[in-house]
């Protein structure tokens, strides 16, 4: 990512928090993407290449793309707590961004467990966008009151090892908040070779949500 990045820590609810937070090349400032990246047991990081793919995305629909570890990984304090802490350290970071960029409206993003995390933290805080990469939706408790709170886009691969595409299409069937259901039908799990793809099939979805 280019020189306009700026790496922060800042304090969190368990110990400091690495943030990455880069403006859009153009200036804008009505809009903020806080970015939630996978599994941390797993090797993710905000340096995951879907992540990283998602803020170049916001950045160029005009927004500041903010990416961030969650504890216990990279620059972060503390350690993985099941998701639970996972939520109150984006809420954190959601709101330290906010303040970076006043009068910005909060748009949230993630990937895989990411989703699950951003999913929770749109019951808690207001976000005018929600997109959801590749959700594993039969594992985590998405929505507890029955729907999204605002305009979400679900991203799902045909050929993911993890999430059954088929079920979580039935599953966001009955979310009226699910504007926006993109299945690209050769993409993994980890969306080996289809970013390009992704990015061009989801940045519309959100684009028209920002109007």
């Amino acid at each position: 990512m280019a020189e306009r990045e700026q790496i922060a820590s800042i304090p969190g609810p368990a110990a400091a928090i690495e943030v990455c937070r880069r403006p859009p090349a153009e200036a804008g400032g009505d809009w903020v993407a806080v970015i939630a990246h996978p599994h941390p047991l797993y090797g993710g990081s905000m340096d995951n290449k879907v992540v990283t793919t998602l803020a170049r995305m916001y950045n160029r629909l005009g927004a500041t793309a903010v990416r961030f570890n969650f504890r216990g990984v990279g620059g972060s304090g503390g350690a993985h707590d099941q998701g639970r802490g996972e939520v109150e350290d984006l809420l954190v970071v959601a709101r330290w961004a906010l303040d970076c960029q006043p009068g910005a409206q909060l748009l949230l993003a993630g990937y895989s467990f990411g989703s699950a995390v951003a999913a929770a933290a749109a019951e808690r805080m207001s976000a005018r966008h929600l997109a959801l990469i590749a959700p594993p939706v039969d594992r985590y408790p998405y929505a507890p009151r029955g729907d999204f709170p605002c305009a979400t886009a679900m991203v799902l691969g045909g050929a993911d090892e993890l999430v059954d595409a088929e079920a979580a299409t039935s599953w966001a069937a009955d979310r009226a908040a699910v504007g926006a259901l993109i299945l690209l039908p050769g993409a993994s799990h980890f969306f080996h070779g289809q970013l390009v793809t992704l990015e061009q099939e989801l940045a519309p979805a959100v684009a028209a949500a920002l109007e």
